[in-house]
């Protein structure tokens, strides 16, 4: 199927040195001295310009946001990466197709991924454009590297192709199909797209000197890819030879992307161009280390291999420190139905968050959204969701405690530890104990599933702590107690005490998935900014025989319902009479 021309005997040597280089990139990876072991780098993959932004492009933008966010509470130096991937024949395709230079193209359709982002909140860094000028450095010089080690060499490719995937496929990848017209073609077994059979003289990289070295790094580090059931695809990828790579197209075919250098007749891959984006933001080639060495990725499982093989095995072969983890997501459907322009049933992102706001979109992706497996996308689950976890438990747990019937000062009461002692005897029952502890213990638990991506599981946890400290207040009617008689008016004190306490931890730990609204509740209880890291999460201080910083504070401004109630009306009043086009993820 392939064949390699012009192998030269000094980079066959070269290729017995691959082992050492690899233990080399993994020794570097281990024992570099941190400048600041407070670092992290967050990616986004660069999304593919062919057309408009859809659910998914967010849910990746969202998860990424959201590990940024997380780490910065935690008092790190984040850096979050997102940006579009420009070059490539579908581009030059879709370009033509419009009536556009390309560039002009690829920046309209660029300015509608960052025009949603802002819209959405996701707080990026660094915004970048494979077209620019800093980008094509870093290629270059990446390149460069490769070719010098004796990696890439100059031979001919003779196979299939997917133009719609941009990916090069072997016999076993593709099979036989029927056309809209019924004629007879070859498609992609994963994608269902269109391949075309390829003979043309290229430069190819030495994929298959990197299969073992491959398989150590995921074997010696079972948590590199998650979720673990993403990793074992990997490795049973892994398990078949794998075939050196094509790694530029002939000028003649593809115009728009990165020259080779040293020769102009030849294009680089769009996918080994796009991948070095990772590094360019990481100031590479020459400012990169402070970055690089924490460098996580979120993707989707469409571009599974290409992030999983391709790019590790390029990072080894440029004696690169390989990614600390990448993290992968599944898809969305519709109803059960896969999104597509010819059913009618792309959902627009944009569209959504302003019928559900932006905190809503977030919350219901991130706790709808699971890692491991597609996810289904209704309006009426949106809703359903957002009315009854945010606007009625969360909203309505705040509404209790701050309403001046039942906090007339409006102020953070004070704590009764006669009331509520350390051990049972005052007026709190065992399920209040039980309460206590899981929330004390909430921060632990978030803390483990934001780290693993499972986001919907931390917000599995806050809400079921949500509906205990809602069933604390139903349980003991605070509103009921006789604010004349002085123990009656410490335990209440107490019950809105304990409550507000909660609904700080929950505001706290929420603030990576819906920023506004933790603002909002957290400046309602009168918490400052420097008060809402993770390392202030001292939970009910006044209980364990400590100062509590907020006791007899003034609560801040009363700023009108949390998170307001949707209604049917109001969603079918703000949807869109037609679907706008969308596009696929790259």
């Amino acid at each position: 199927m392939r064949h390699f021309i012009g192998l030269r005997r000094e980079h066959r040597q070269l290729l017995s040195l691959l082992p050492a280089l690899f233990k080399h990139a993994l020794r570097r990876r281990s024992t570099q001295l941190c400048r600041d072991d407070r670092s992290y780098y967050i990616t986004t993959p660069i999304f593919y310009v062919n057309a408009s932004p859809h659910l998914g492009h967010l849910y990746s933008a969202v998860i990424a946001d959201c590990l940024h966010r997380y780490k910065l509470l935690q008092g790190f130096k984040s850096q979050f990466a997102t940006g579009t991937d420009e070059h490539g024949l579908k581009i030059q395709q879709a370009a033509e197709a419009a009536g556009k230079d390309p560039l002009t193209f690829c920046t309209d359709v660029s300015e509608r991924f960052r025009h949603l982002f802002s819209s959405c909140n996701i707080s990026y860094t660094d915004y970048i454009r494979t077209t620019q000028q800093r980008h094509r450095q870093a290629v270059e010089h990446f390149w460069s590297v490769l070719w010098n080690k004796g990696l890439i060499y100059k031979g001919s490719y003779e196979g299939w192709y997917s133009t719609q995937d941009e990916s090069f496929l072997t016999p076993l990848q593709v099979s036989d199909a029927l056309d809209s017209s019924g004629k007879e073609i070859k498609v992609s077994l994963e994608s269902g797209h269109k391949v075309e059979w390829m003979k043309e003289e290229n430069y190819m990289f030495r994929l298959s000197a990197f299969r073992s070295q491959l398989l150590d790094w995921l074997r010696g580090n079972p948590h590199a890819v998650q979720p673990e059931r993403f990793q074992q695809a990997v490795l049973q990828l892994l398990q078949e030879d794998l075939p050196d790579l094509s790694v530029s197209r002939q000028r003649n075919r593809l115009q728009w992307g990165i020259p080779v250098p040293g020769d102009p007749e030849q294009t680089i891959y769009v996918w080994l161009d796009a991948l070095v984006n990772y590094l360019t933001v990481a100031g590479y080639p020459h400012e990169h280390d402070q970055w690089w060495r924490v460098a996580h990725h979120v993707i989707g499982k469409d571009i599974l291999k290409f992030h999983a093989v391709y790019w590790p095995a390029f990072l080894l072969g440029a004696g690169l420190p390989l990614p600390k983890t990448i993290y992968v997501h599944s898809h969305w459907t519709v109803e059960g139905k896969k999104m597509s322009k010819s059913v009618g049933n792309v959902v627009d992102p944009l569209e959504c968050s302003q019928m559900f706001t932006t905190d809503g979109m977030r919350y219901f992706l991130l706790r709808q959204g699971v890692p491991d497996s597609d996810c289904d996308y209704t309006d009426n689950k949106v809703m359903k969701l957002l009315n009854a976890e945010l606007a009625d438990s969360l909203g309505g747990l705040l509404n209790r405690c701050t309403a001046p019937a039942l906090n007339p000062a409006q102020v953070y009461p004070c704590f009764c530890p006669q009331s509520f002692p350390r051990e049972q005897g005052g007026r709190a029952v065992e399920e209040d104990y039980h309460m206590l502890e899981a929330v004390k213990s909430l921060p632990a638990v978030v803390e483990k599933h934001y780290e693993s991506m499972h986001m919907y599981k931390a917000l599995e946890a806050i809400s079921a702590c949500v509906r205990q400290t809602n069933g604390f207040v139903q349980r003991h009617t605070p509103w009921k107690l006789d604010q004349r008689d002085s123990k009656d008016k410490r335990w209440q004190d107490t019950i809105v005490h304990v409550s507000l306490e909660c609904l700080r931890i929950y505001g706290t730990l929420l603030q990576p998935i819906i920023p506004e609204t933790s603002n909002k509740l957290l400046s309602r209880l009168g918490v400052q900014p420097e008060e809402r890291s993770w390392a202030a999460l001292n939970f009910l201080s006044r209980y364990q025989g400590l100062d509590c910083p907020f006791e007899g504070r003034a609560l801040g401004v009363d700023s009108g319902v949390l998170f307001t109630r949707l209604g049917t009306q109001n969603v079918d009043k703000e949807k869109p009479k037609k679907t706008k086009k969308s596009a696929n993820s790259k």
